[in-house]
């Protein structure tokens, strides 16, 4: 349930800005390629496709169960391989990479502004130095990994810059540059994606398509905690939407993971559930009533509501923003 923190955010989102009178176009990126989930379908005997299948159908019926839009446009990253490839022969071709054992490294050096929207420094790092993992922390902040070589026991798919598979941080720059453009209006994702996955999403997309800025806007909602804990899978305090099912219907769970600002923590407690279920029951009965109204777009829709998009995070160096059409992208993290 903490991943979905992030979904509910992107549906209340996307609600808000159709709801304001903008076109939208939103896309949401299925990573079905990457190191965990190639080590997780060798473990169980499957083919990366048939494993991510499974999970996939599961999401799928979550999100019905919390009531999630679905965004106009659903993708999975092992669709758009060549796309990816395309990307990093572009950045080849503009000096931002290296080769190394068959691999291709992003040159971070090569890009002044590395590390503005995570506020990191770069300084001190050690020329050179490369990270191959596709997750790692600020204190490793490194030359990261484009295009990987292949593997003995890895899929990998022949391309214009040869055979490999992709990096997870390329997947997301070649695909909203695909679908959406190569900028858009809004990025949004979990607070635990600003680095180093945004940040190097800002990097390639900048260098290889041309652009100040890949996104006009940033939005990072915060954590779901237990006890003042993340919630993780490597922690093991994790709870999923079909274990709360058993004692709760999904409005309440929705309610719940809505009930704090979308920046700020929120912490998950037995008690948490039970008291969102009276306000989900005094919905229920103010249901008929709010939506009789005749005046209620003229009452909420006519700008009420609109100080949303002005607490979001502005890209740096971007100026004033004028939208009509707004294309939003939605990372969902890692599998």
């Amino acid at each position: 349930i903490g991943n979905f923190r992030t979904f509910l955010f992107g549906d209340i989102l996307r609600r808000h800005i159709r709801h304001s009178g903008y076109e939208l176009t939103h896309v949401m990126n299925i990573t079905d390629v990457d190191d965990k989930t190639i080590r997780n379908s060798n473990e169980a005997g499957m083919s990366l496709r048939e494993f991510t299948d499974k999970y996939f159908a599961a999401f799928n019926e979550d999100c019905a169960t919390l009531r999630l839009e679905k965004p106009e446009l659903v993708v999975r990253a092992t669709d758009h391989i060549n796309e990816m490839a395309h990307a990093i022969h572009q950045l080849q071709d503009k000096g931002f990479t290296y080769n190394s054992d068959g691999s291709v490294y992003y040159r971070i050096s090569k890009f002044p502004n590395y590390g503005k929207l995570s506020k990191i420094d770069v300084e001190g790092m050690l020329a050179g130095a490369r990270v191959d993992n596709d997750e790692y922390d600020k204190a490793d902040a490194r030359d990261f990994v484009l295009w990987k070589a292949p593997k003995e026991g890895e899929p990998f798919w022949e391309t214009e810059i040869g055979p490999g598979r992709p990096g997870w941080h390329i997947e997301c720059s070649a695909m909203s540059g695909a679908l959406l453009g190569e900028t858009f209006d809004i990025h949004a994702g979990g607070l635990d994606l600003i680095f180093p996955h945004h940040e190097n999403e800002i990097a390639q997309s900048r260098s290889a398509f041309g652009h100040a800025i890949m996104a006009k806007y940033w939005m990072h909602n915060g954590f779901l905690n237990i006890s003042g804990e993340k919630m993780s899978k490597s922690l093991g305090n994790f709870l999923t939407v079909h274990e709360l099912l058993d004692q709760y219907p999904g409005e309440v769970i929705r309610l719940l993971l809505l009930s704090a600002h979308y920046r700020q923590p929120l912490d998950f407690n037995q008690d948490g559930p039970q008291r969102t279920g009276w306000g989900g029951a005094a919905i229920y009965n103010a249901g008929s009533l709010v939506l009789s109204r005749s005046t209620f777009h003229d009452n909420v829709g006519a700008g009420q509501g609109s100080s949303l998009l002005s607490e979001v995070g502005k890209a740096p160096g971007d100026g004033e923003t004028h939208i009509s059409n707004c294309t939003f992208g939605g990372d969902n993290g890692s599998n």
